[in-house]
């Protein structure tokens, strides 16, 4: 029922604050769709706080859960999952605030992917696959770079160029392969062993451009981080832009760092400085 107000007889703040926590309390429990934004679980606490965002609309509300549900989801959930949630919302009227008390999670269709990745990664680097000690240093001066990337792709173009500006004499052995798709993980594996056998090559560039989830899925495949894990050539990860973020930012031979600029890990700026290069402290590769 409305409330009864008017300019001569408003209503109190709290009045108001009560009557919403009131019309909240009485909607009860519901499922609701979204992603997970953020996730802040506070030390000592009982409760975890995340926000929960739609997916289409810019629009928002924080979620909690306790820790005991939120520690017993299989695969654990990650930033940017999509969730069905059952909660109870709650107004809160001394902050004004609103929101979705979890009573159960579910991750479904790209969140429970991303979970199912974040889980594959946690696994590998329980193994040590990830560990900084086993990352090999990148050549001083790389004679021979091997480059895996599609034919005539925007990457192929830009590391060539951008890494014969910086080092004229750098020399490229390329080999092609799908960096996308249900045969891209075969071919980039087969790609970085067969640049591995060849003695001349001293270190192998895996490039390509960004893309979605779904497009850069190849490069979280167990089976080629097992494989950049066992060749004996330092291999450098130029996967995607900035913003993603595929398991081979994480590879055991990769640079642990993404540049703007892949060449810039590996390639000295110009034969005048070559004496004084050094790669940066923070670029290593190989195990």
């Amino acid at each position: 029922m409305a409330l009864e107000t008017s300019l001569e007889q408003p209503a109190p703040v709290r009045q108001i604050a009560t009557a919403i926590a009131g019309w909240v309390d009485r909607l009860g429990a519901v499922w609701v769709e979204g992603q997970i934004a953020q996730v802040n679980r506070r030390p000592g606490m009982s409760t975890v706080f995340m926000v929960l965002r739609d997916t289409v609309a810019d629009l928002s509300v924080t979620l909690t859960c306790s820790r005991t549900l939120f520690d017993s989801l299989n695969p654990p959930l990650v930033e940017g999952a999509g969730v069905v949630v059952h909660a109870k919302p709650s107004f809160y009227p001394n902050r004004g605030t609103l929101s979705l008390a979890a009573r159960e999670i579910r991750m479904v269709g790209l969140g429970e992917l991303l979970a199912r990745l974040e889980r594959r990664r946690q696994l590998l680097a329980a193994e040590g696959l990830f560990a900084p000690e086993r990352k090999r240093p990148l050549p001083f001066l790389p004679g021979v770079v091997g480059l895996v990337t599609a034919p005539g792709s925007a990457a192929e173009r830009d590391v060539l160029e951008v890494a014969r500006r910086r080092w004229p004499a750098v020399r490229f052995e390329v080999a092609y392969a799908a960096m996308q798709g249900p045969r891209s993980a075969a071919e980039v594996i087969e790609a970085v062993e067969r640049l591995d056998r060849d003695p001349a090559v001293d270190v192998i560039v895996v490039a390509r451009g960004g893309g979605s989830v779904e497009d850069l899925l190849p490069f979280s495949d167990e089976g080629l981080v097992r494989a950049v894990h066992a060749v004996r050539t330092p291999v450098v990860s130029a996967i995607g832009h900035e913003p993603d973020s595929p398991s081979s930012t994480s590879w055991p031979t990769g640079a642990p760092r993404r540049r703007p600029t892949p060449p810039s890990a590996w390639c000295p700026t110009s034969s005048r400085s070559c004496s004084r290069w050094r790669p940066p402290a923070t670029a290593r590769a190989g195990c």
